[in-house]
C-alpha cells in the first residue's frame, strides 16, 4: 500500500513541476531526499545495532526478567491478560515500555520489533494480528515519557537553553494520547472478535 502512496506522490510532483515550470525545484529535491535518507539510515543503524545488543545482555543477565516481574501486575494484569506467565513476549514487551518511558525513541524500535515477534509466535495464526498485538501496537505508538530524553536532546541541539521545560505538557499528552489508545483497544476488542476457522481463544491462561 505504501508504494502506492510514495509512488502516486512522486507522479503528482513530476506532474506538477512540470506544469508550473518547477522541475529543477523537484529534482533538487529528489536528490536532496536520497541523500538525507542515506544519511537517517546510516545514524540510525548505529543505535539500533547498540540497542539490539543492550536486549541480547539484558535477555542473558535476568534483567528482561526482573522488568516482566516488575510491570506484570499492569502488563499481565490489565493488558495483556492472555498471555502466559513467564512469556518471552511479556519480557520483550517490558524491555519496550521501560525504553519508551526513558525516552529512548531508537532504542524502542528494535524492543518493540523483538516483542512483535513473540506475540506473533504465540499466536495460533500468525497471519492475523491478535487483541494483544493491536493493544500493543497501541501502547508503542502512544508512548508515555516520564524522561523525555529524545526530545531533550533535539531541543539542545536546536540550541534551547532549558530542554526539559516542556516535560510537563509531554507527560499530560502522552497520558491522555496512552489512555485514549488503550480504552479504544481494549473497547473494540470486546466488540468485534476475530474468528479464523472457527478458531478458538488464542491464548490460554497458566
Amino acid at each position: 500500500m505504501m508504494s502506492y502512496v510514495i509512488g502516486g506522490m512522486i507522479i503528482i510532483s513530476i506532474i506538477s513541476g512540470m506544469f508550473t515550470g518547477n522541475m529543477e525545484q523537484v529534482s533538487n529535491g529528489a536528490m536532496n531526499g536520497c541523500i538525507k535518507a542515506v544519511e537517517l539510515v546510516i545514524s540510525i543503524a548505529g543505535t539500533i545495532a547498540f540497542w539490539n545488543g543492550m536486549m541480547h545482555i539484558a535477555e542473558k543477565s535476568g534483567i528482561t526478567g526482573a522488568l516482566a516481574k516488575l510491570f506484570a501486575p499492569v502488563t499481565r494484569g490489565i493488558l495483556f491478560p492472555n498471555l502466559k506467565k513467564g512469556s518471552p513476549a511479556l519480557e520483550a514487551i517490558s524491555s519496550n515500555i521501560a525504553a519508551n518511558l526513558l525516552g529512548l525513541g531508537n532504542a524502542a524500535t528494535p524492543l518493540g520489533i523483538t516483542a512483535m515477534q513473540e506475540l506473533e509466535k504465540e499466536a495460533n495464526y500468525p497471519t492475523v494480528a491478535t487483541d494483544e498485538m493491536i493493544t500493543f501496537v497501541a501502547i508503542n505508538t502512544a508512548s508515555l515519557q516520564i524522561i523525555p530524553t529524545t526530545t531533550a536532546f533535539l531541543r539542545l541541539q536546536a540550541g534551547s537553553q532549558n530542554p526539559m521545560e516542556v516535560i510537563v505538557p509531554i507527560w499530560i499528552s502522552s497520558l491522555m494520547a496512552l489512555v485514549v489508545a488503550v480504552t479504544l483497544s481494549k473497547v473494540l476488542a470486546k466488540r468485534k472478535r476475530y474468528h479464523v476457522l472457527g478458531a478458538s481463544p488464542r491464548y490460554s491462561k497458566s
